[in-house]
């Protein structure tokens, strides 16, 4: 097996592995707090469903991009949370209940709404769309709902073995992804250069800073919850639009490298904002401090 074959393997087992590794620390009441809190869902899903299409296709229409770039911003407006947020939401200060509800109940609800949303895009730019729900559910089911729920069963009838294991299944899933990754993004390179222009950039840092802005407003009152919802706002599902571009563009083979763009301007737009909040906290403990005095 060549090296170039083995990269996405390992990719794809790294991530397995680290949601696994989620579900090892989470609960059932974990996996359906969303489901019992459907203020706090129907936010998120406003967040991320309504609002940020619809400024998808405000940034198409505004800024000349070229279409692979126009296909991996719609198709990544309408995907779900990538399914190793959750780890990093609870390591920024969410609470594994929000942070794991919100991947499971976006990830089944996406199976519906995706091919919902598309419809509408369709209808909007009058271009033909349209993925089966199966492929959606079999994406989800693999790269989330599959690995946290098989975590969340060995935490359950095994929880002193999950709470052992997790962290370091979850280091070493970790290191082959980053390893992975940078594999592939040094692949891409090339390809990814290309796009660098016409507003590319510009447009892709403006879909990652009104997410982190929607989903702030959006997020409610619990500080760790907007911090949440504006990190989930502005990621989203890269296997999910890739799978939505195909479907619909198959012959627009640089869509992964806007994908990889569109990941690499997120890591860099979201460092203000955390830095921010981290500001924040010792202002609203002090604030806390002297309600109390």
């Amino acid at each position: 097996m060549t090296l170039q074959k083995l990269i996405p393997i390992v990719l794809q087992v790294s991530v397995l592995l680290t949601v696994f590794a989620i579900g090892l620390g989470a609960s059932l009441q974990d996996a359906t707090y969303m489901f019992r809190n459907p203020g706090k869902l129907l936010r998120a899903l406003l967040s991320m469903n309504v609002l940020m299409p619809l400024f998808a296709l405000l940034l198409i229409s505004v800024f000349d991009l070229t279409p692979a770039v126009r296909i991996a911003l719609v198709a990544l407006s309408l995907s779900p949370i990538p399914p190793l947020l959750p780890n990093k939401l609870v390591k920024e200060g969410s609470t594994d209940s929000y942070a794991i509800g919100m991947l499971v109940a976006l990830a089944l609800l996406a199976i519906i709404i995706v091919p919902i949303g598309l419809e509408i895009v369709e209808v909007v730019r009058n271009v033909p769309l349209g993925i089966k729900m199966s492929s959606i559910a079999k994406i989800v089911f693999i790269t989330a709902l599959l690995p946290v729920g098989i975590g969340i069963l060995v935490h359950f009838f095994l929880p002193h073995l999950a709470e052992r294991a997790a962290k370091p299944v979850s280091q070493i899933a970790g290191i082959a992804l980053l390893l992975s990754f940078f594999a592939i993004l040094i692949a891409a390179a090339p390809a990814i250069w290309t796009l660098v222009g016409n507003g590319t950039v510009i447009a892709l840092a403006a879909f990652v800073l009104v997410g982190l802005a929607v989903g702030h407003l959006l997020g409610g009152p619990a500080r760790e919850n907007r911090k949440s919802l504006a990190i989930s706002t502005a990621s989203r599902h890269p296997g999910i639009a890739l799978a939505l571009a195909v479907a619909n563009f198959p012959e627009e083979k640089l869509v992964l490298a806007a994908v990889l763009l569109y990941l690499l301007v997120n890591a860099v737009v979201s460092i203000p904002y955390l830095l921010w909040l981290k500001r924040q906290q010792p202002e609203v403990a002090s604030s806390a401090l002297n309600k109390l005095s």
